[in-house]
């Protein structure tokens, strides 16, 4: 059982189904055999630009990091796991020692392993693969019942719960989202939960904005049809708190113009790489408060939680799934707006 295949990206736009030689399980490690996965973006980044934000691919990548599997074997001591466990697999390896674990932010490790990502050199390899490793501590425990698929979509709805704590006190506030995308339409559900009293989702895609709506968004703004709309509705309805999730200079501006004064902003997407122009003036006139969020840390368990419990309602998002073996395709499928919201990759 050390033989896997793995969806691997060897430049931008070149992944391939290749054999991996995982070797022996080393001690104190669990080895899962891949279920299910979903596409992210910061997946289809690393696919088409071979990078995401500040992150170059400079070697070979096993993508993937919202995954889910079946317990196969077990090296050492794994309390409350067992072989043929369902589990969802939390992609943070923290060390647990760090200044930063210490004081509560786990999610800002400075030893942090994080499935599929090019942050580190050597990178740090991803779950898309027929079988991968893990720690006892990444495994959630979930219900045989419970669909791998929706477990592996714990871990987006744990970005989005982070990035809601990080705007802190959202109830009875107006909160708007810049990017439908799968992490903005859970952050829509994430504020709802929180206790938001609106919600306005920004996009500059027909599809998503529609699949929003069904979701409940209280209103929709396609503002790449009309940008004065978006400015005309803040006017009237004072945003409280933006959450820049579409990764995209053009959605922090216009997330930093609309928020109302001493508003906040929070950056959830990724923004491109090097430095951007943004409206700093307006930041500083409006007195605004603008936070980072990066991944989560125990909102891992409670995203589990949520979807056992039905609170959440991850599987709505999903529109395709695919097979593990064709990749390429699924990832081609995901980057396509008009079809897709969340494509999800299946294993035996």
């Amino acid at each position: 059982m050390n033989f896997a295949h793995a969806a691997t990206l060897f430049g931008p736009e070149d992944l391939r189904v290749v054999e991996r030689d995982l070797g022996a399980l080393p001690p104190g490690m669990v080895r899962v055999r891949f279920r299910a996965g979903g596409i992210c973006g910061s997946d289809m980044h690393y696919f088409r630009h071979a990078r995401t934000g500040d992150f170059i691919v400079t070697s070979p990548l096993v993508l993937g990091h919202e995954v889910a599997g079946e317990v196969v074997e077990i090296n050492g001591k794994a309390d409350g796991l067992a072989i043929g466990d369902h589990v969802a697999v939390n992609p943070s390896r923290w060390c647990g020692t760090c200044v930063r674990c210490r004081e509560g932010r786990p999610n800002l490790c400075e030893n942090i392993y994080f499935m599929g990502s090019a942050s580190k050199t050597p990178h740090m390899q991803g779950g898309f693969s027929t079988l991968f490793d893990a720690t006892p501590a990444q495994c959630v425990k979930v219900p045989e019942n419970l669909p791998f698929a929706a477990a592996a979509l714990a871990e987006p709805l744990a970005v989005a719960l982070h990035a809601v704590v990080r705007a802190g006190d959202v109830k009875g506030r107006h909160v708007a989202l810049f990017g439908a995308g799968p992490i903005g339409l859970l952050s829509m559900l994430a504020a709802r939960l929180a206790g938001a009293g609106r919600t306005t989702m920004v996009d500059i895609a027909t599809q998503p904005l529609a699949f929003a709506k069904t979701l409940g968004a209280d209103r929709v703004v396609d503002i790449g049809a009309d940008e004065a709309r978006l400015g005309e509705a803040s006017a009237a309805d004072p945003i409280d708190v933006a959450l820049e999730v579409s990764g995209t200079a053009a959605g922090l501006a216009s997330a930093i113009r609309t928020v109302r004064r001493g508003g906040t902003v929070v950056l959830v997407g990724n923004l491109p790489g090097g430095e951007i122009a943004v409206p700093a003036n307006a930041i500083m006139a409006k007195e605004l408060d603008v936070r980072g969020t990066f991944r989560f840390g125990q909102e891992f368990r409670q995203a589990v939680e949520l979807i056992i419990s039905g609170a959440v309602d991850v599987q709505r998002l999903i529109t395709a799934t695919r097979p593990l073996a064709e990749a390429p395709d699924a990832f081609r499928l995901a980057l396509d707006r008009g079809r897709s919201i969340k494509v999800i990759l299946t294993g035996d």
